[in-house]
């Protein structure tokens, strides 16, 4: 971990009940007046390559503050202040798309690296240099004046679309209504809490909460389909246009910077490579998961035979279902039986004990009046690491209107030792009583991403603070973090019943055999996603919806959904563009990360500060090979994936 300053800055001074629309406006432009400052200061050509690169910190550390104001149109529960945060970002990103383009800028840069004295900066400053004129060439700075203003215009069209794909999906909430009696199969307290209406029938969102035990464990497969369309809908058909324009600016821009094709732009920061090779790496992981696959669906399809002989496919919304059925009369795991050890408050609370004892954090919960939050249902801490504050998370866990959907770490506030505490915010959409087993699962994986955010936020560097790594890699942590909501002990400290009764550890062990079955069918459905993300980004397509059934059926073992234009709600094509592959990618990493830890103590203090220091605590100060090589003392291999697939 970085040597800590002996004054720590005070978290951000929330509006909490106030006028957060004044405050959020304030903030944004205050930080972008003091990156226009200390950009000032770059520019008055100083040949100092300290005197230089503190006042780019300064003035990067400022922007981030300010790119932060899109965490507002996704959490803010005021539509009017959504709407503000949006128009702001807008701006905040015009504002960096002029900086890259800046020739004047760039020339400082440009000077230091070629005429100065580099022996003045330590081995973190040399490499913000590097990485600061890498950053100039992929703006485009160096191209001719027509070429750079078409690259301006294009960046804030991408901005705008960007904007409007998030807010179609995030608007969108469908629903179907159902009889009562089509509840048949889902659990006590989720019937309890779906009553008729008026007209006698029930109302079933695809909210998270709905929509997952319903596909679960819902025996209606009619009603299982009806909502799985309603899910695949969502944004549709505004999204399609919207993505096709999206697509379009990418590829343009990538031609326009010299580059073969979206994908080529794209990976070129990233541990990847090249497009190329993402390409071969879905195609290697479909091939490597397909014999399992296959015999996987064939068990689905023999289980669905039981309820309907005439079967001859096993649709997506029949997944879930006959996977928890397989689960269930296969290795006596019966998710219905498994959830009533999960129940919200003791997750979230046995969450911060384990996380805490695993990494030596404390977690101290801040009262709202304290904290200033968004939300009643916000839950924040300040977190300490050897009795010194070093930065304050904000959970936002349960559904609500006009929330972000699905499931992500956002930044407040990047921290910079000595001058601002990293803050960050795990978004979700969690149900407030009882979790399946695999929205711990989830739980544990987002808030590995704020644990990397806060240990990540204590060093000199904005670029290298918090999550600062490869794209590609910044979920193998998180990855790894899930395999101690699969460990017996781990559970014993939390999963109890309405009763009290400890999850029995021979219930843990079948859930872990019972895991194994299905990773094959993953594996070939996430290179189905990654595929669409990549070859959509490739290369143009007439029918997105037509091209993706086509790749659905290349890759997964499940027909494409009639009817269906996922493509509207994936909203990984905007965030991650080409890049879908990095789950798949950075779970090959995570297997080989956690094959240092021993499963017999994984609370064990040597590996696992040894891992906090060597690869968290360390952002973006080195590539992520070389921090994963440093904590196994070797490359990280595809070994610890195959044997995990061949379980």
């Amino acid at each position: 971990m970085a040597a800590q300053t002996d004054t720590q800055p005070a978290p951000v001074d929330l509006p909490g009940d106030g006028d957060w629309l004044a405050w959020v406006s304030q903030r944004c432009r205050d930080q972008l007046e003091e990156a226009q400052q200390q950009v000032g200061l770059v520019k008055a050509g100083s040949s100092d390559a300290p005197v230089v690169l503190v006042a780019w910190n300064k003035a990067e550390t400022a922007i981030a503050n300010a790119e932060a104001v899109a965490l507002w149109a996704e959490v803010h529960p005021d539509s009017a202040v959504r709407d503000l945060a949006d128009d702001l970002s807008q701006q905040v990103q015009k504002y960096v798309t002029e900086l890259g383009l800046d020739r004047d800028l760039y020339a400082v840069f440009d000077r230091l690296a070629t005429s100065s004295d580099l022996s003045v900066l330590d081995a973190d400053g040399r490499r913000v240099l590097e990485h600061t004129l890498r950053d100039f060439r992929r703006a485009g700075v160096d191209r001719d004046d027509a070429t750079r203003d078409r690259l301006r215009a294009l960046s804030e069209r991408s901005v705008k679309l960007s904007q409007d794909f998030g807010r179609n999906i995030r608007d969108d909430v469908r629903s179907i209504r159902v009889a009562p009696e089509r509840l048949a199969g889902l659990p006590e307290d989720y019937r309890a809490a779906h009553a008729p209406d008026e007209d006698g029938l029930v109302t079933i969102t695809t909210d998270y909460p709905d929509l997952v035990p319903f596909i679960t464990f819902g025996s209606d497969a009619e009603a299982r389909h009806e909502l799985a369309l309603a899910q695949n809908n969502v944004a549709w058909p505004a999204n399609d246009q919207v993505l096709q324009d999206l697509l379009a600016v990418r590829r343009e821009t990538a031609e326009l910077l010299g580059y073969d094709s979206w994908p080529d732009y794209d990976t070129e920061v990233k541990m990847i490579g090249n497009g190329q090779a993402v390409a071969d790496f879905i195609d290697r992981v479909g091939e490597a998961a397909k014999e399992r696959a296959g015999d996987e669906v064939g068990v689905l399809l023999e289980r669905k035979r039981v309820d309907d002989p005439s079967a001859d496919a096993v649709a997506t919304y029949d997944s879930r279902y006959y996977s928890e059925l397989v689960r269930r009369e296969q290795y006596d795991v019966d998710g219905q039986v498994v959830r009533t050890y999960f129940p919200f408050e003791q997750v979230r609370q046995g969450l911060l004990d384990v996380t805490g004892r695993l990494f030596g954090l404390g977690w101290t919960p801040v009262a709202r009046e304290d904290a200033g939050t968004w939300h009643d249902e916000v839950a924040s801490y300040d977190v300490d690491l050897d009795g010194t504050r070093i930065g304050r998370i904000h959970l936002d866990l349960h559904p609500r209107e006009g929330k972000f959907k699905h499931a992500a770490q956002f930044d407040m506030v990047k921290g910079i030792a000595g001058e601002q505490l990293p803050e960050g915010v795990l978004v979700c959409n969690f149900n407030r009583g009882l979790m399946e087993h695999d929205e711990v699962v989830t739980l544990f994986h987002e808030f590995g991403h704020l644990v990397h955010h806060v240990l990540a936020g204590q060093g000199q560097w904005a670029r290298f603070s918090g999550v600062a790594t490869e794209w590609d890699f910044v979920e193998a942590p998180s990855q790894m973090l899930e395999e101690w909501a699969w460990d017996a002990d781990v559970l014993a400290t939390f999963a109890r019943n309405e009763a009290g009764e400890t999850i029995p550890a021979d219930l843990v062990a079948a859930m872990r055999r019972a895991e194994h079955f299905g990773k094959g069918l993953y594996a070939v459905q996430q290179m189905s996603y990654a595929a669409r993300s990549y070859w959509f980004h490739a290369g143009p397509h007439d029918d997105l919806t037509s091209y993706g059934d086509e790749l659905q059926r290349r890759y997964s073992v499940f027909p494409p959904l009639d009817g269906a234009h996922m493509h509207c709600a994936f909203g990984h094509l905007d965030g991650y563009s080409s890049g879908y592959y990095t789950y798949m990618w950075s779970l090959v990493i995570a297997k080989d990360l956690y094959s240092a830890f021993d499963a017999d103590d994984l609370f064990a203090a040597d590996v696992a500060l040894a891992y906090r220091d060597k690869v968290l605590a360390m952002g973006g100060r080195e590539d992520a090979a070389d921090l994963v090589a440093d904590f196994l003392g070797r490359p990280y291999s595809f070994d610890s994936w195959a044997a995990w697939l061949a379980e």
